[in-house]
């Protein structure tokens, strides 16, 4: 399997149609730990969709792999890609079970920000956490993202409006 990038127990690659059986069997196992912060795509026709959604021109896609033995340990999106004088876009993460909480979430998402910041020619991404939730946080502060501020009602997932945290991380100088 080609990977774009690896650091030490992770890798990252694109998404193919080929990897849907394992996705799927991976966001179904974790849907309690992901609720509610966010519904990973969990059956043929959402995981085809996302296939859509990532290959536009404002998305992009990647898994998270155990660099060992190839297994999908998570995944990340950045999506509203806009270039011009902003250069930027929003950074969405997610560790797929048995990988939470192993380092797999944080070395994978580095590796997303590092693409993201040479291959893509991106200068700055934004994540967006809901306040309780402590696993995105650490990850964020753990890869140098900064808070810069509170969104009341900011995203609808599962069926309300949530505040969400806003951090952020600039392109080296």
């Amino acid at each position: 399997m080609r990977c774009l990038r690896t650091a030490g127990a992770a890798a990252i690659r694109r998404p193919r149609p080929a990897d849907e059986v394992e996705f799927i069997a991976a966001a179904r196992r974790s849907h309690d730990l992901h609720h509610p912060w966010l519904a990973a795509p969990d059956t043929p026709e959402a995981y085809a969709a996302y296939l859509r959604k990532i290959r536009r021109r404002d998305h992009a896609g990647y898994l998270i792999c155990d660099r060992a033995t190839g297994a999908i340990a998570g995944y990340a999106n950045i999506s509203g890609i806009l270039l011009g004088a902003l250069r930027g876009g929003y950074l969405g993460y997610a560790a797929f079970l048995p990988y939470s909480g192993t380092g797999h979430a944080s070395a994978g998402v580095g590796l997303v920000v590092e693409h993201a910041f040479t291959a893509l020619g991106l200068h700055r991404l934004e994540a967006n956490i809901q306040p309780g939730n402590e696993p995105s946080r650490r990850v964020a502060r753990k890869l140098g993202f900064r808070l810069e501020g509170y969104s009341p009602d900011y995203l609808f997932i599962d069926g309300a409006w949530r505040d969400h945290e806003r951090w952020a991380i600039t392109a080296p100088a």
